[in-house]
């Protein structure tokens, strides 16, 4: 499974375990002047309200690629479930 359906799923059923309500929109990336323009660190890449879940360090080169996350089990594709529920309650708000 392609790691930004993991975490759209992961995503989705965080959610819905915190009972929330809330559009998810998907977006594609494939070129650099994309990944430019949106300043893209990788997929995938989770934001609310265009501010990335796991904020990524500035760079002067963007492009689009795959992202890793360092989980509790190690590095990963995706960021786990209590990593985006951590990182919700922590940044932002989105009840």
């Amino acid at each position: 499974m392609p790691t930004y359906l993991s975490a759209e799923g992961t995503m989705r059923k965080v959610l819905a375990e915190e009972g929330v309500e809330a559009e998810m929109e998907l977006v594609a990336v494939n070129t650099d002047e994309e990944a430019r323009r949106l300043r893209f660190p990788g997929s995938p890449t989770i934001r609310v309200d265009g501010r990335d879940l796991f904020p990524a360090p500035e760079r002067e080169d963007w492009r689009p690629g795959c992202r890793v996350y360092a989980t509790p089990e190690g590095l990963k594709g995706s960021p786990t479930a209590e990593m985006i529920r951590a990182a919700l309650s922590n940044g932002a708000d989105f009840r």
